[in-house]
């Protein structure tokens, strides 16, 4: 599989892999908190609040037909961010171990393949297809459902991501949802863009 990696500003710029071979850039958010996966209790919705860390378990997007598990991802040996391996969760999204958990101050970074060339679609195909005003929820590992509202959908080539907009520190709770998208170059075998979607936490 081909692998690309910059250094932009401090912040490593790490790959999401796709299909068996095709990766697209992304950048990594800086270290915040982080906490162990835990069986979950019985769910309860929670409003926005600064609510302790707890890592997320399940993403559910209604717009796009997403119901998935969320399992933790952290940093290769070479400072890349991890992705969903090829296996039984290939196809779940992930949750970057690095970034804020739901419902904390931050950006917390859930990612997922867009597809692969042995299955087709994968989790996050139809992303891009979000439109602000969308809600979705992330349940963490201590019961609490968190609500997100989409405030916009962007795609970035690679080589122009926006490193702070995306990673950067926020006041509020916040979710990035990445995957790849854009043209596909078969040479490179590779996706050409990262498609962002941005929400933030809202009441209940």
């Amino acid at each position: 599989m081909a692998v690309a990696g910059l250094a932009v500003v401090g912040v490593v710029l790490v790959v999401l892999g796709l299909t068996t071979g095709p990766r697209a850039a992304a950048p990594v958010a800086a270290v915040a908190d982080r906490a162990p996966v835990t069986s979950t209790p019985t769910p309860t919705t929670t409003a926005a609040a600064d609510l302790p860390a707890s890592p997320p378990t399940r993403i559910a997007i209604p717009a796009i037909g997403v119901d998935s598990a969320v399992n933790p991802v952290g940093l290769n040996p070479d400072g890349t961010v991890g992705v969903p391996a090829p296996g039984p969760h290939y196809d779940e999204a992930a949750w970057y171990t690095g970034s804020a958990t739901p419902g904390r101050p931050g950006p917390a970074v859930v990612l997922g393949h867009i597809d692969s060339a042995a299955n087709g679609p994968s989790v996050f195909y139809r992303l891009s297809a979000l439109r602000p005003l969308d809600e979705f929820t992330i349940t963490r590992a201590d019961g609490r459902t968190v609500v997100y509202r989409v405030n916009s959908v962007q795609s970035y080539p690679k080589d122009a991501f926006p490193t702070t907009a995306v990673y950067g520190p926020t006041t509020r709770p916040e979710v990035r949802l990445i995957t790849c998208g854009g043209p596909f170059d078969s040479q490179a075998r590779s996706y050409l863009d990262n498609t962002v979607v941005y929400a933030n936490q809202i009441d209940p």
